[in-house]
């Protein structure tokens, strides 16, 4: 239990703000390690939005209608770290002392953990700009469907230079002015510092024109006027439009020779310095000391949340029945089923277009599945049908995020944990590039943010290599945490949306093609996309293992191989991290214990050595494709059931 003294101070804005200093200080100070001084410059914006404005509710974190905080810039953690302890949260003094300790819930940068205020990860710089811009939006849907009254709260955010100069805040910023998102509003660090010194060396645009110019609401005001700051505020909250405040602020506020000082961004500012600012503020408690003020001031101002917590449950549980099982359906919803699509067994369909069949039966059973692509919605086969675009409408289920994978990524996180929605994001797979940054941390938060990525070889074709990819499934493999599902055909495609909606501790990638693949006679293996892989035509001599369109490329190399007297099992295996949780028995029977492994894939062959082993094959592609049509393609890079029917007969030959 933290000892809570009596300081002998009328101003308890000012003790609190004093206090937030002082517990980042020594918190980085005894880690040896950490960045103090933006805590020091926006200790003033803190107190003002968490003690005047902020409504959540310490003792239920979790309750749906709070306003959502996000920390974009995530170095200064120790800032976030004082508010939740000196708010109540379950961040208690000794989890201050343990600030970037192994095991402790305070690390270097924030990571989401709602129970105890955090809303998301970050670290990244940019990326919670953009997590925030999802949220915001999830909270517009979510009004439009429910009313002020079950949803009417704010989003906002903490952002520094750092986070306005890299790309996803600008493609975030931009689609959150087209969408004129005004219960969001960004608190701009302006300290004109970064890493490598004074920000003149690299930025010296004009952010709130930027901004402005983007459809935002832009102030302008000195960060460490308190009465201004909240005027701000005041301001930015009645206004239609997103708004950024560009709060002046110097960086280490108060530290004797490092105020303004890059050298105060990253590293703990010494003993001497630390005792020459407290001897300028007057402070002489002991460290990891807080005076019974300040967590006076910040319990009552978390009363202003509490109160709005009870007001809102009783609200919520006066509503109509009809109301009700809505809300349900959307914050607490069965599992849905696409069941069989209704292509033929030896036809052909793109997985794309089958995906585009999928979404929509998921989406006539499960309101809150939402989502969009980068500009690229008849490509993708993304469209929810029979519901307006959001842009246009607040109810609208499809979301318009231009040519922005960066932004779609984040803000599809940002939709995935707010609540009530299941978001999903679409692009060509080869842009997974641009993605990337975003998934990762959907994997480090468990989020779960869907992300289908069409056009997913090299055959699809003519655009050539700078659309082909090739390393893009190895390279999403090895994240952890990330289910990557390639379906060979329709019925597969079908459960591969199941799997992914069932999924709620983690992201899933759905890859899929551009071409038409043929639908495979499946009878009595339906829904084994669940287990990651199975035994889709028996065989007893060797192995081959393939994913999406190779597997019916590797089930006609079977029948070819029959005619030469070889029994071929071919297995699919739409998603390795599925298979590999499964019991070792299971890999083992589907495998064949002491058969020759091969594998087949229109991708890179890096990682297949954990499926063939010593001694396996494995066909794939480890150089860059070509300009051509997809046919063409396939024969060149021996594709086709003759091609790699010789391949197989060689490689068993030479054993």
């Amino acid at each position: 239990m933290t000892k809570a003294v009596t300081f002998p101070l009328v101003d308890h804005e000012q003790l609190a703000v004093d206090t937030i200093r002082v517990l980042a200080i020594d918190a980085v100070q005894r880690a040896d390690s950490g960045h103090p001084g933006m805590p020091m410059g926006m200790a003033d914006i803190a107190a003002v939005l968490w003690g005047r404005h902020l409504t959540v509710d310490p003792d239920v974190p979790q309750w749906p209608n709070r306003d959502r905080f996000v920390l974009s810039n995530g170095h200064g953690s120790m800032l976030l770290y004082a508010l939740l302890h000196l708010s109540g949260f379950e961040v208690t003094m000794d989890d201050i002392r343990s600030f970037r300790q192994l095991g402790s819930i305070t690390p270097g940068h924030p990571e989401r953990e709602p129970h105890l205020g955090i809303e998301t990860t970050t670290g990244p710089l940019g990326q919670g700009f953009g997590t925030a811009v999802g949220m915001a939006m999830a909270e517009a849907h979510l009004r439009a469907v429910f009313g002020p009254d079950l949803v009417d709260h704010r989003t906002f955010v903490f952002a520094g230079d750092g986070d306005l100069m890299e790309g996803v805040s600008s493609e975030a910023a931009s689609l959150a002015g087209r969408l004129g998102l005004g219960k969001l509003i960004c608190l701009y660090d302006d300290n004109e510092i970064s890493i490598g010194g004074n920000t003149v060396v690299t930025f010296t645009e004009d952010v709130p024109s930027r901004f402005a110019a983007m459809g935002w609401h832009t102030l302008d005001v000195d960060g460490h006027d308190r009465p201004a700051v909240d005027e701000a505020v005041v301001t930015a909250l009645g206004d239609p439009r997103p708004s950024l405040v560009s709060c002046h602020t110097k960086i280490a506020f108060g530290a004797p020779t490092l105020e303004g000082s890059a050298k105060s961004h990253g590293s703990p500012l010494g003993e001497k310095e630390i005792a020459g600012f407290k001897e300028r503020i007057g402070w002489t408690l002991p460290p990891f000391t807080v005076p019974e003020e300040v967590y006076r001031y910040f319990h009552t101002a978390m009363d202003r949340g509490r109160a709005a917590r009870d007001a809102w449950e009783h609200r919520r549980g006066s509503v109509d029945a009809a109301t009700a099982a809505k809300w349900e359906a959307y914050f607490d919803p069965k599992p849905p089923r696409v069941g069989r699509l209704d292509y033929a067994v030896g036809s052909s369909v793109e997985t794309r277009k089958a995906s585009g069949k999928a979404i929509n039966l998921l989406a006539a059973q499960l309101p809150g599945l939402v989502g969009g692509s980068a500009d690229l919605e008849p490509s993708t086969n993304t469209l929810i049908e029979a519901t307006p675009d959001f842009q246009d409408d607040p109810l609208g289920r499809n979301f318009r995020f231009g040519v922005r994978e960066h932004a779609m990524g984040a803000a599809v996180n940002g939709l995935a944990i707010h609540g009530g929605l299941r978001p999903f994001g679409a692009t060509f797979f080869v842009f997974s590039d641009y993605l990337r940054p975003a998934i990762r941390l959907a994997a480090l938060m468990s989020a779960p943010s869907i992300f289908v990525l069409t056009h997913d070889s090299v055959f699809l074709g003519e655009d050539g290599p700078t659309h082909q990819p090739v390393e893009h499934l190895a390279a999403l493999r090895a994240m952890p945490g990330l289910w990557v599902i390639r379906p060979a055909d329709a019925g597969e495609t079908a459960e591969a949306w199941e799997v992914a909606i069932a999924r709620t501790d983690g992201p899933t990638a759905l890859v899929l093609t551009r071409q038409a693949v043929p639908v495979l006679e499946r009878s009595g293996t339906e829904g084994m996309v669940r287990r990651g892989g199975y035994v889709l035509r028996p065989g007893s001599d060797a192995v081959l293992v393939a994913t999406g369109s190779e597997v019916a490329v590797g089930v006609a190399a079977a029948d070819r191989l029959e005619a030469e007297g070889v029994s071929l099992r071919v297995v699919s295996l739409p998603c390795w991290e599925a298979f590999f949780s499964q019991d070792a028995g299971y890999r083992a029977a589907v495998l064949g214990p002491g058969l020759p492994v091969a594998s087949l894939e229109a991708g890179a062959t890096f990682g297949w050595e954990r499926i063939v082993g010593d001694g396996g094959l494995s066909i794939g592609i480890d150089r860059f494709g070509a300009s051509a049509p997809y046919q063409h393609l396939a024969t060149e890079f021996g594709f086709t059931p003759d091609r790699v029917a010789a391949r197989l007969l060689e490689w068993l030959g030479s054993r």
